[in-house]
C-alpha cells in the first residue's frame, strides 16, 4: 500500500463499501450425507461441558439430522442429583443417548474401546487437557474425525502433533472455540486486510469474572466421587505415554485421589493452564483470526497468586503480552476476582476497531478514526461522543427466532464440523491450525510466567526457545532504514520500511563526520 493510499480520506472512503466483503452462508450438512448414513459420534469425557455437546447432538437427531450419539466414554460411573450435577458421568451419559450400559464397545472407561468401534464416525474430546491430544491422535489413526474441546491441548508439542495428524491422516478437526462461529471477526480481517485502518499495530481483549468461592471451585464435590466410582489411574494418565514419550500425568504416589483435583482440575498445573488455557484461549483465537496473525515471535506472561489462596496452583491475575514479526502486539488480561472488562479492540494507525456486546455472540464492530496531526496529541476521552465511522451488525443477532440450542455458538460449530465431515473438508470454522496458534501463545504465557523468562517462537523449528536482545534490537535496526511498507502490518519479515511521512526539517537529520553537515547547511 503506497503512502498515498493510506490517508484519512481513502480510510474514509473505503468505509462505504466494507461491509459488503463478507457472508457466511449457512449450508446444513444433512443435505450433503443424505444417503450415505448417519455420522456415528462418540463422546470421550462426559463431564459438565460434555453434557451440551449431547445435547446439541440429541437436539440435531430429534430434528431428522443425519447424526446420532454412539459411545460414551468416562472414567467415573457418574452421578444423578438434581440441580447439580445432573446426567454427568458414565452412565447417566449413556441412558441420555439411549445406549444398553452393559454393552461395553459403546459404554466404556476405555476410550481405546470406543475408537474400536466400527459405527463411530467422529468423537467429541471433552476430557481434561492432559488427555486431549493423546485421545485426538489416536482417534485420527483409527480414521475418525475430531471436535476436541478447547484448549485443544496440554502442551505446544501436542498442539503441534495434533495438526500433523490431522494433515497425515486428512482427518477433520475442530477445535471448541464457541467465539468462532461468530461472523464477525472474519468481517473484521477482513476489513482490516483491504486497508482500512492502516498498520495493525495493537489488538486488546480480557476475560474478567469474580467468584467469592473462587474460579472452578464451583464445580461441586460430592461424596459418591471415590476410587471405587472413578477410575483414577486412567484419570492421571501416568500408564500412557505423550507424544514426547513421556506419561501424560503423575502417579498416584505423586497425586493421590483427591476430590479437587479431580472435580476442579483446572486449578493445578499437571492438568490444565489455569485461566491462560482456559479462558485467554477464547480470546486469542478469534482476535489473532481477526487480526491476521497466527504464531507470535515472541511472548511474556505475568501474574501471580493475590487473592485465591485455597490450594490452588494457577494465578488469580495475569496478563499475557505478545509480538508478532508483522510488527504488532497482542494483550490479553483478566483477574479472577474482578469482572470489569478492559474491552476488545484492534488499534491501527488510521483508525481503531472497537468490538461491541458479549457472549458467544458479539454485536459487532464500530470503526473510530484517527485525527492523526504532525505534532504531539492528547489522547482521546471516553466521553463517548465520538461517532463511528463505519459500524459492522452482526447479522446472526438480526434473527427474531426465540433463543435456543439451534441458535447457540455451539451448535453452529457443530453444523459446521459434520457438515465438513460429510464433504471430508477440513476447513472448519475453528481449525487445528489456527487453534494451535491459539494454544501456543497463551501456553507461552504460562511457561513465561512460572520459570520468569521471555520466550521466543521459533518458526522454523516449530519450537520454543528463550529470548535474547535480538528483538529489540532488529526493531530498532529497522528504524535506521526506510522503504516501502506492506499492506497490512507495514512489514514483511526483512523488508526496510517506514508508515510516517517525516517533516520537512527532518531533512536535517544525520551525523555530523568531521565537522561536516550532513544536510550541507
Amino acid at each position: 500500500m503506497s503512502k498515498k493510499s493510506v490517508n484519512r480520506r481513502s480510510f474514509l472512503a473505503a468505509t462505504a463499501v466494507a461491509g459488503a466483503v463478507v457472508t457466511l452462508p449457512a449450508k446444513s450438512y444433512a443435505r450433503v450425507v443424505g444417503a450415505n448414513g448417519k455420522i456415528g459420534v462418540g463422546f470421550l469425557g462426559v463431564g459438565g461441558r460434555c453434557q451440551q455437546h449431547i445435547d446439541v447432538v440429541l437436539k440435531m437427531k430429534e430434528q431428522n439430522k443425519a447424526v446420532e450419539p454412539v459411545a460414551v466414554c468416562d472414567v467415573w460411573d457418574g452421578q444423578v442429583v438434581p440441580n447439580l450435577i445432573k446426567g454427568r458421568g458414565l452412565y447417566p451419559s449413556a441412558e441420555r443417548c439411549g445406549l444398553d450400559k452393559n454393552d461395553k464397545t459403546r459404554v466404556t472407561k476405555n476410550y481405546l474401546d470406543v475408537l474400536s468401534n466400527k459405527d463411530v464416525d467422529a468423537v467429541c474430546i471433552a476430557t481434561p487437557d492432559h488427555w486431549h491430544a493423546r485421545m485426538a491422535i489416536d482417534a485420527m489413526e483409527h480414521g475418525k474425525d475430531v471436535y476436541m474441546e478447547k484448549p485443544m491441548t496440554r502442551t505446544i508439542p501436542e498442539a503441534i502433533a495434533v495438526v500433523d495428524a490431522a494433515v497425515k491422516h486428512n482427518r477433520v478437526v475442530t477445535v471448541g472455540v464457541q467465539s468462532m462461529a461468530d461472523p464477525t471477526w472474519l468481517a473484521a480481517y477482513e476489513y482490516i486486510k483491504t486497508g482500512n485502518i492502516g498498520h495493525v499495530l495493537q489488538g486488546q481483549t480480557s476475560y474478567y469474572r469474580n467468584s467469592d468461592v473462587g474460579q472452578w471451585r464451583y464445580y461441586p464435590l460430592t461424596k459418591e466421587m471415590s476410587p471405587k466410582t472413578i477410575d483414577w489411574d486412567m484419570w492421571l494418565g501416568y500408564k500412557t505415554k505423550g507424544v514426547d514419550g513421556q506419561p501424560l500425568g503423575p502417579t498416584p504416589k505423586e497425586v493421590p485421589f483427591d476430590r479437587a483435583v479431580w472435580a476442579q482440575w483446572r486449578c493445578y498445573w499437571p492438568f490444565g493452564g489455569g485461566m491462560f488455557t482456559d479462558l485467554f484461549v477464547h480470546q486469542t483465537t478469534h482476535m489473532i483470526s481477526a487480526m491476521g496473525v497466527r504464531f507470535p515471535a515472541r511472548v511474556v506472561g505475568a501474574g501471580g497468586l493475590y487473592m485465591e489462596y485455597d490450594t490452588r496452583d494457577v494465578p488469580d491475575t495475569a496478563t499475557v503480552v505478545a509480538d508478532y514479526e508483522e510488527g504488532c502486539q497482542f494483550i490479553v488480561g483478566a483477574t479472577m476476582c474482578n469482572d470489569v472488562q478492559l474491552g476488545e479492540m484492534i488499534r491501527g494507525h488510521l483508525a481503531t476497531i472497537k468490538f461491541t456486546g458479549g457472549g458467544d455472540y458479539i454485536s459487532g464492530f464500530e470503526v473510530y478514526g484517527q485525527n492523526i496531526a504532525g505534532g504531539p496529541a492528547k489522547p482521546k476521552s471516553q466521553d463517548g461522543k465520538e461517532k463511528p465511522v463505519f459500524t459492522y451488525d452482526n447479522p446472526k443477532l438480526s434473527k427474531k427466532e426465540k433463543p435456543g440450542v439451534e441458535d447457540s455458538a455451539t451448535y453452529a460449530l457443530w453444523e459446521n464440523f459434520l457438515e465438513c465431515v460429510a464433504k471430508k473438508n477440513r476447513e472448519t470454522l475453528s481449525t487445528p491450525e489456527l487453534g494451535s496458534a491459539a494454544f501456543s501463545t497463551v501456553n507461552m504465557g504460562v511457561q513465561s510466567y512460572r520459570y520468569g523468562k521471555v520466550l521466543f517462537w521459533d518458526k522454523e523449528q516449530r519450537v520454543v526457545k528463550e529470548a535474547d536482545a535480538s528483538w529489540a534490537s532488529r526493531w530498532e535496526a529497522r528504524s535506521k532504514k526506510r522503504g516501502k511498507p506492506n499492506q497490512i502490518h507495514g512489514w514483511s519479515a526483512g523488508e526496510k520500511g517506514s508508515l510516517l511521512t517525516p517533516p520537512g526539517y527532518q531533512k536535517l537529520e544525520g551525523p555530523w563526520v568531521d565537522g561536516k553537515d550532513p544536510a550541507g547547511a
